[in-house]
């Protein structure tokens, strides 16, 4: 099994290659889930880059303005791209040379999309720090304002704050009865694997059929059919205090829908590789039970017809 990147590895090759030999582009790029990016410069430049993402409305609301302009600073554009929630624009000569600092950028724009979806992150852990300080153990817990990202059709991500702890909540939904069941393997493996020793300093991770978990009961439009799940993961301090562990953690939360589907995909497709050999090995039995020798037909000089064994 493995881990998807955050970074988008298009976007990097694009970049590279025109930053170091300008020229023309005009090309559309697609990301996890439905986002689109629009990569368009001509010989002199300026290149700009444009991305249109579904739940845009609500990062606002969460300050992704904010997170972003701390990020890329002059490179945004003023007006965004028609149709597209924000644009990067580079001019060729104002690009770093090569090396480090080039790199860097390159990088850092390809994390566009993961650095806007970590800033309604950043805000419930900053609410947890502010009601960590402010809460008085004789007294209830604290918690936070619940914020939702419904950044799929029917598929949301719920945060919510509290004084020792930060919960995220995915919902996902399963469209085929096969999904649905690799689906509670896997989930039920996450719940399991805390378990071992060697990783109980993991996230705590809980699953619900159908019915949504009590942190998230009083959100509107939460779905209760049965191609639905909810994933419940428990961030407790230690995994966001750090700077570095907390990059690491946003990066990682935002990819486990993607990552959940992605090796889903991968074991059906295993399942149905070894399916079509043993019909292959079976074919090759049935072909080797054949008469070595088959019976001949012959026929006599009045037409009549006899078997020659």
């Amino acid at each position: 099994m493995i881990l998807l990147g955050a970074e988008n590895l298009l976007i990097s090759e694009v970049l590279r290659s025109r930053f170091e030999t300008p020229s023309a582009v005009d090309q559309v790029l697609s990301d996890f889930d439905g986002v689109a990016y629009h990569i368009e410069s001509s010989k002199e430049g300026p290149l700009t880059l444009s991305m249109d993402i579904r739940c845009w409305a609500g990062l606002v609301q969460q300050g992704v303005e904010e997170t972003l302009q701390n990020i890329y600073g002059g490179w945004i554009r003023k007006g965004a791209e028609p149709g597209y929630n924000i644009t990067l624009e580079f001019d060729y000569q104002a690009v770093p040379p090569a090396g480090a600092d080039r790199d860097a950028l390159i990088h850092s724009v390809s994390l566009l999309k993961r650095n806007a979806l970590a800033a309604p992150f950043q805000k419930a852990f900053n609410e947890q720090a502010q009601l960590e300080v402010q809460y008085d153990p004789s007294g209830p817990p604290l918690t936070g304002t619940l914020i939702p990202i419904h950044y799929r059709p029917g598929e949301s991500i719920y945060i919510l704050a509290s004084h020792d702890r930060v919960t995220v909540v995915f919902s996902t939904r399963f469209e085929e009865e096969t999904d649905r069941v690799f689906g509670r393997v896997f989930l039920q493996e996450f719940v399991d694997a805390r378990r071992q020793p060697s990783i109980q300093n993991a996230p705590q991770v809980l699953y619900s059929s159908r019915e949504p978990p009590l942190e998230i009961r009083s959100a509107p439009g939460l779905e209760r059919g049965e191609d639905t799940g909810y994933v419940t993961f428990v961030l407790f301090p230690r995994h966001f205090q750090h700077p570095d562990i907390q990059f690491s953690t946003i990066s990682h939360i935002q990819l486990f829908r993607d990552y959940l589907h992605y090796h889903i995909k991968c074991s059906k497709a295993y399942m149905h590789s070894r399916m079509r050999y043993r019909v292959a090995e079976f074919l090759k039995v049935l072909n080797r039970a054949k008469p070595e020798y088959a019976e001949k037909q012959r026929k006599t000089a009045s037409g009549r017809t006899f078997r020659q064994t």
